[in-house]
């Protein structure tokens, strides 16, 4: 009985220490490469320093909303959409082409746990991206604001959306194709996340269907909450809950290892 349970708790600690280590090994590759580096932090400070020295949008495009108060979470849901979605994505689906997480799922630490490292690996990276966000906005004159545990909550919830569509994209196509279709969405996104661009000035039609996606959600608690320190709208709630169920689902359903 007594070796039965060490044995068990010897597992338990070869997991644990094969999860740790696949986690770092997510997060150095992620940030040893240029092209991830420029997606995850090189891109969204761009736009946020451009944006802000052109003042663009100004008070009367916000509602009354300083340029660096509605630019810097909206800056901030960018960059969560881009290493959930499109870093993640990307790298997943080459690896899959290339046959390298066949060869891994069949390690001790198995497919669960290694798709549990590659989202945790993903937190430890926005993690760094929002430190880095927070500084710049702070040097720019944003002064963040409102509830942080509901904004991390926020965060974790367009996380899981965004990575279930990274992983339904590459579980399903080629890495070549996840390449195009993950940015092709990252930019479609940005377009209409009401990021950079307030909603209010898309058409109404289209406003609507941007306010469904998880984009344009998690962008508009974040503006509340961080922005003005005012409440999240319900409706941000319900979509991004929709979106973290929905799509890690689709993406366990449809995922294919090789």
């Amino acid at each position: 009985m007594t070796r039965g349970v060490e044995g068990v708790a010897g597992r338990r600690g070869v997991l644990t220490r094969g999860f740790g280590a696949q986690v770092r090994a997510e997060v150095t590759m992620t940030l040893r490469r240029g092209e991830s580096l420029l997606l995850t932090l090189g891109i969204p400070i761009v736009l946020l320093g451009f944006f802000t020295l052109i003042g663009y949008p100004d008070r009367s495009m916000t509602g009354g909303v300083d340029t660096i108060a509605f630019l810097a979470p909206g800056v901030i849901a960018l960059a969560v959409m881009s290493t959930a979605m499109v870093g993640l994505g990307i790298a997943t689906g080459f690896e899959r082409q290339y046959g390298v997480l066949k060869r891994l799922a069949t390690t001790p630490l198995g497919r669960p746990a290694l798709i549990g490292a590659k989202i945790a690996a993903v937190g430890v990276v926005e993690l760094l991206q929002v430190v880095v966000l927070v500084i710049a906005g702070v040097l720019l004159g944003w002064q963040p604001r409102g509830d942080v545990v509901s904004a991390i909550v926020l965060v974790a919830l367009a996380t899981l959306a965004f990575a279930g569509l990274g992983l339904l994209m590459a579980g399903t196509l080629r890495g070549e194709v996840t390449l195009a279709a993950a940015n092709g969405l990252y930019l479609l996104l940005l377009l209409l996340g009401g990021m950079v661009v307030p909603l209010s000035k898309l058409p109404g039609a289209v406003q609507g269907l941007a306010r469904a996606l998880p984009a344009a959600a998690l962008a508009d608690a974040l503006h509340a909450i961080l922005g003005t320190g005012s409440a999240v709208p319900g409706r941000a709630w319900l979509v991004l809950i929709a979106w973290a169920v929905a799509g890690p689902a689709a993406a366990a359903l449809t995922f294919r290892w090789e």
